[in-house]
C-alpha cells in the first residue's frame, strides 16, 4: 500500500513537470518540449494508474490534481515570474489541506 502512495506522489511530480514543459513550449515554440510533454504525461498517467490499484479513484485523482495544481502555481512563481499574492498562496494551502483531508477521511 505504501508503494502506491509513493507512485501517486511521483505521478503528481510528473504532472508538475508536464505543466513546466507545456509553459516552456508556449514560450519558446521548440518542438522538443512536445516530446517532453508526451513522455512526462505518459509517466504521470502510468504512475497514477498503478496507484489507483490500491487507492480509491476519488482520493487518488483529487490528490494527483491537487499536487499538479499547487505545484503548477509554485513553479509559475519560482520559474516564470508569476505574481505571488497572499490570496494565491492561501489558495495553494487550501488545496494541500483539502488533499490531506481527503486522505484522512478516505
Amino acid at each position: 500500500m505504501f508503494l502506491h502512495w509513493i507512485l501517486l506522489f511521483i505521478a503528481g511530480i510528473f504532472e508538475i513537470a508536464g505543466v513546466w514543459a507545456m509553459k516552456k513550449f508556449i514560450d519558446t515554440k521548440k518542438k522538443i518540449y512536445v516530446i517532453y510533454l508526451v513522455v512526462i504525461f505518459t509517466a504521470s498517467f502510468t504512475c497514477l494508474s498503478f496507484a489507483m490499484q490500491e487507492i480509491s479513484m476519488a482520493v487518488a485523482y483529487a490528490i494527483w490534481t491537487g499536487i499538479g495544481a499547487a505545484g503548477g502555481v509554485l513553479v509559475g512563481i519560482m520559474f516564470f515570474q508569476e505574481s505571488k499574492t497572499f490570496l494565491k498562496l492561501f489558495c495553494v494551502c487550501v488545496i494541500i489541506i483539502s488533499s490531506v483531508g481527503l486522505k484522512a477521511l478516505g
